[in-house]
């Protein structure tokens, strides 16, 4: 499992990598489409569609939807962030965030109020997966027109950001975690561990600030980058809710050794557009 979870990582990051800095606007665009297919393909498992065929249709509808909302969008000749689709689902973002935080704090008490219904449990997946495909874009084109890398510099930090923190935390938890987080949703996580993923992503945003082209003040970055940090945690802890609830130990088996799209994304789709909101419309 670790040999192929090793081997599966150094694939994908300077593909990943590669990706940001090289794609054009609407092939980046295109390959975030697909991304977001496959992760609705597998929220219908948490949805409670196990038909392949029902999962099929909503990974498809997924698809189609963004590709429908991004198309005019592309076209247009003013910015991204001046259509008020895109700033809707950024905010919307924060809200469901916000709401998510609650149904993490009561389960599984509060699963009682979703739990039996496709519809919310549904809408609870396009509330993660638009917004993410939207925080993705905004900050990819960010300054595009300007420096083609701008944009790619941003969401090579976010994604350092939530890996570093991962990775803080999981090295703090070891060492010195002894008070559970969320003991009902994801008993391994810690309060010491959050901790270390914070002070660790503080380094990472002193860092970036003095090295790469961020154009930020340092202060604005680590207020955005700390809140991110919690979004991704928070989103780490939302799907491990709905795949408790849904009997699952991986939202999939699309990537050897990591299990499926969601279980890889599960945190940036919280920080993306919580990040991608607080420095484009907040501050």
């Amino acid at each position: 499992m670790l040999k192929s979870r090793v081997i599966t990582a150094l694939i994908l990051i300077p593909l990943v990598i590669a990706a940001l800095f090289m794609l054009p606007p609407l092939p980046f665009a295109i390959m975030i489409i697909a991304v977001c297919m496959l992760a609705a393909w597998e929220w219908g498992q948490l949805a409670g569609l196990n038909s392949a065929s029902q999962r099929i249709t909503l990974a498809i509808v997924c698809g189609a939807a963004l590709a429908a909302l991004y198309w005019p969008i592309y076209t247009s000749s003013l910015p991204l962030l001046a259509h008020p689709v895109v700033t809707g689902f950024l905010l919307a973002a924060l809200g469901w965030w916000c709401l998510a935080l609650l149904l993490v704090l009561f389960y599984p008490t509060s699963a009682r109020l979703w739990k039996h219904s496709y519809l919310l449990r549904l809408m609870f997946g396009v509330l993660t997966i638009i917004p993410f495909f939207w925080g993705m874009l905004a900050l990819r084109q960010y300054g595009f027109q300007e420096n083609n890398y701008t944009g790619a510099w941003w969401l090579l930090y976010v994604m350092f950001l939530v890996w570093g923190a991962d990775s803080g935390a999981y090295a703090f938890g070891r060492l010195l975690g002894k008070h559970k987080l969320a003991p009902k949703v994801s008993p391994g996580k810690t309060l010491e561990g959050l901790v270390g993923g914070l002070a660790t992503s503080a380094l990472i945003a002193w860092l970036f600030s003095l090295y790469v082209p961020l154009h930020i003040s340092l202060n604005t970055l680590l207020i955005c980058s700390g809140l991110a940090v919690l979004a991704s945690v928070l989103g780490d802890l939302t799907e491990s809710m709905f795949k408790r609830e849904a009997g699952i130990k991986d939202s999939g088996h699309l990537i050897p050794g990591h299990g499926g799209v969601l279980d890889r994304i599960d945190s940036l789709t919280a920080a993306v557009p919580v990040f991608a909101c607080l420095v484009f419309l907040v501050f």
